[in-house]
């Protein structure tokens, strides 16, 4: 497929998550229909989809048929099997495509890839010992963290050692092995920033974004990131530059640790619309969820065009989430709920944007006083 899909096709998507859920919502604004591909037929993604597929990712079967009917199929987290991506891929075009989601599954993968793109990483070891452990501890000290090398996300599925002897208990709780030892980074801030890229190799980014987190899971999102302009033009390189090396069709994001003296070091990439960017839904004329969809479709990509500073705050259950009716009432606050049912502890049922006037977050000292709660 060369040319863009005209109004009316079909955009299929795996995962049914509120990732999905937005991405099918900027595709119907876009005059596209959404088939979303997920095991619970309940998910956020299938309550706005135009058709939906309740399956296992393993059915092949039922992605035969799902590919039949949509004329391209992307992804909303990566951890779809990279084995169904595979099944599909010779039946209709798959956007970012399977070499990203592979690399995006795999830690180790993802160190060595974003190494050879010039993209500087931390200290780093493969761990498929308990005896490489413990080699890699001497060599990169104490603390550090390690990590299972595919699931783990919002905390889970790594361990900080902060002696010898938390390692053979950690490496025997954490699996499927091997596992990855990271050296313990006293990062000043994360800061994270977003690239799209389409199918001609063009390729925007938004502009970078301090993140902050409440019990491993990110709490606040500011934008842009109040830090100075060579950093952020920095983290927009990196992401622009690993966006290219992927050859990713799609929307990229990428983690990164800022040092005390303004150096950046990678930590994680996610070839998917990403949670630090829910901002730009609000905030700038194209957001990410738009800019994801047109590029997976083979549309032009217009620059984002941000129009307001904003803090983006994740509402998870079932504290922030208990908020929901006031920050509905507020005027300079853009509310999003993803229709999930349950309210359970650290589960995420929806964010809050506060909008605010251009300049506020560099000239603001006191940027933690701001939320929209």
């Amino acid at each position: 497929m060369t040319h863009p899909l005209p109004p009316g096709s079909t955009i299929g998507i795996l995962g049914g998550g509120q990732l999905g859920r937005m991405s099918a919502l900027a595709a119907a604004a876009l005059g596209y229909r959404c088939h979303v591909f997920a095991p619970d037929d309940d998910s956020p993604g299938m309550q706005v989809a135009a058709a939906r597929t309740v399956a296992a990712y393993t059915d092949r079967a039922a992605l035969a048929a799902f590919a039949a009917a949509v004329d391209v199929v992307t992804f909303e987290f990566e951890n779809v099997p990279a084995e169904t991506l595979d099944a599909i891929a010779p039946l209709v075009p798959c956007r970012p495509g399977v070499a990203a989601l592979r690399i995006g599954q795999d830690r180790i993968a993802e160190k060595r890839f974003l190494e050879q793109a010039g993209v500087p990483v931390g200290p780093w070891r493969a761990v498929h010992s308990l005896a490489e452990l413990e080699a890699g501890i001497a060599e990169l000290g104490l603390p550090a963290v390690l990590k299972t090398t595919r699931m783990g996300y919002d905390g889970r599925g790594q361990a900080v050692l902060r002696s010898p002897a938390d390692a053979a208990e950690a490496f025997a709780r954490l699996a499927p092995h091997p596992l990855i030892l990271e050296a313990f980074i006293p990062f000043a801030k994360e800061v994270s920033a977003i690239a799209a890229r389409g199918v001609d190799g063009q390729v925007v980014t938004f502009d970078a974004v301090e993140n902050r987190h409440a019990h491993h899971i990110l709490d606040l999102s500011f934008a842009p990131a109040p830090v100075p302009d060579q950093v952020a033009l920095q983290a927009r390189a990196h992401v622009a530059a690993l966006a290219a090396a992927l050859e990713l069709v799609g929307v990229l994001a990428l983690e990164m640790f800022l040092l005390p003296d303004g150096t950046l070091l990678a930590n994680e990439m996610a070839p998917r619309p990403h949670n630090s960017g829910h901002w730009t839904m609000d905030a700038c004329h194209h957001g990410q969820f738009e800019l994801h969809i047109r590029a997976v479709a083979g549309l032009p990509l217009p620059e984002p065009g941000r129009h307001a500073d904003s803090v983006m705050k994740n509402l998870v259950g079932p504290e922030s989430y208990a908020a929901w009716p006031a920050l509905a009432a507020a005027a300079d606050v853009a509310l999003h709920l993803y229709g999930k049912k349950d309210v359970r502890v650290g589960r995420k049922l929806g964010h809050a944007t506060r909008l605010l006037p251009p300049g506020t977050l560099r000239d603001t000292a006191e940027v933690e006083s701001l939320s929209p709660l």
